[in-house]
């Protein structure tokens, strides 16, 4: 291990470089052709064999060692944010209303330090490693699931997936065996009613007055039917009906989002849903429309691989520096490499209080303290490093 170190030091202001320049120029999902190729001429610099995904989006690459032994996956996720960023860096975004406001960038220029290292080293390594870089993480369907199909999980032992994660000061890390991360779905509403003079409602249908009972009637779902034990949460975020004060609107739409860890309260909410919908609207005699889109399934932690993560945290940081992290109600489409295979998704701390670097997550003062991606990168090797000693 501090072989790697050694060398990873030495990477690491191109590592920051690589994260700078990804930064300024970000590319939204399924949108991400020049990081995509950014990535992939430094593989080619460095001979690493590669291919892309279908269509050109995401890449699978391998560093095949010259000894027998097990296939680690990597994942780094390359996808950028519609928000304007709100900063004063020389490199902040050049793509207005675009930005790495989620730590992408950071992934990536991690995983590309991890390739150079592991790749000067590919002869004495116990192991064979598969690196990921995926697109499209932010945006549902996501790329985890056509990077599957497109065969990055074949052959694979374990996964490991870092997050670098402000809600942590940098220099800490977090994980927690078994449910880790949120089942996020989304619901759209259209309720169809019959609109009139604001003055005469006896004559109408009120698609306003429904889509507010509606929202009520939903609200009851996590707080009446779901186990308080059981973490679950149904908001309707939008709410939009009618143009005028006196004009009662003909529809309402209305879009919300679920998230829930156990399957079978996902799948109990949306049937809840649908019923709550079917039969609110007909006891007004409105008609209705419902899409109901299954987002990304929860990230669900390997037991034995989350325990792996505590006793190789333990012996890199401050016993302190390292929490079982609470259920986290965002999603992450790594979820669907831990349904094929065991892995382990850790969160490493990337804020510094003392620089003002406390933005959440999608903020558009989203930033990070670099320094994260040298602890993520040591994290990630002596992830790897102790499972092969397992064997």
């Amino acid at each position: 291990m501090h072989t790697w170190m050694t060398r990873l030091k030495e990477l690491y202001p191109e590592m920051v470089e690589w994260r700078r320049h990804m930064h300024q120029y970000p590319e939204l999902s399924y949108q991400e052709k020049n990081t995509t190729h950014y990535v992939a001429e430094k593989l080619k610099e460095w001979n690493i064999p590669y291919r892309f995904g279908t269509g050109g989006s995401g890449i699978i690459a391998d560093i095949t060692s010259d000894n027998t032994g097990p296939t680690i996956a990597l994942r780094a996720d390359m996808d950028a944010l519609p928000i304007t960023e709100e900063s004063d860096f020389e490199f902040r975004s050049q793509h207005e209303g675009i930005m790495h406001a989620c730590g992408h960038d950071a992934h990536t220029a991690t995983l590309l330090g991890i390739a150079k290292l592991l790749n000067e080293n590919k002869a004495n390594l116990p192991y064979h490693v598969r690196l990921l870089f995926q697109h499209a993480e932010e945006l549902p369907p996501g790329g985890a699931i056509s990077l599957i199909k497109d065969g990055a999980l074949d052959g694979v032992d374990v996964i490991y997936g870092v997050h670098i994660w402000t809600p942590l000061e940098v220099g800490k890390v977090s994980s927690a065996p078994g449910e880790l991360m949120a089942a996020a779905d989304e619901f759209k509403i259209k309720v169809m009613g019959k609109g009139g003079h604001g003055a005469m409602p006896h004559q109408t249908i009120d698609s306003t007055l429904i889509g507010a009972q509606l929202t009520v009637q939903l609200q009851s779902i996590v707080s009446r039917n779901i186990n308080p034990l059981d973490p679950a949460v149904v908001t309707v975020g939008s709410l939009q009906a009618g143009t005028a004060f006196n004009v009662i609107a003909d529809t309402c739409e209305m879009q919300g989002t679920v998230r829930t860890f156990s399957e079978d309260t996902r799948q109990f909410i949306r049937q809840r849903i649908m019923m709550m919908t079917e039969h609110t609207c007909a006891s007004f005699d409105a008609k209705h429309e419902l899409d109901y889109i299954m987002g990304y399934p929860a990230v669900v932690n390997d037991e034995k691989e989350a325990a792996r993560f505590f006793d190789v945290a333990n012996n890199m940081f401050d016993k302190e520096h390292v929490s079982l992290s609470e259920p986290v109600m965002g999603a992450e489409d790594f979820a669907y490499y831990l349904k094929e295979v065991p892995g382990c998704f850790m969160f490493v701390g990337a804020a510094n209080t003392k620089k003002g670097y406390v933005y959440p997550h999608h903020h558009p003062k989203f930033r990070i303290d670099e320094e994260c991606m040298f602890n993520a990168a040591m994290l990630f090797l002596a992830m790897m490093d102790d499972y092969v000693a397992e064997k």
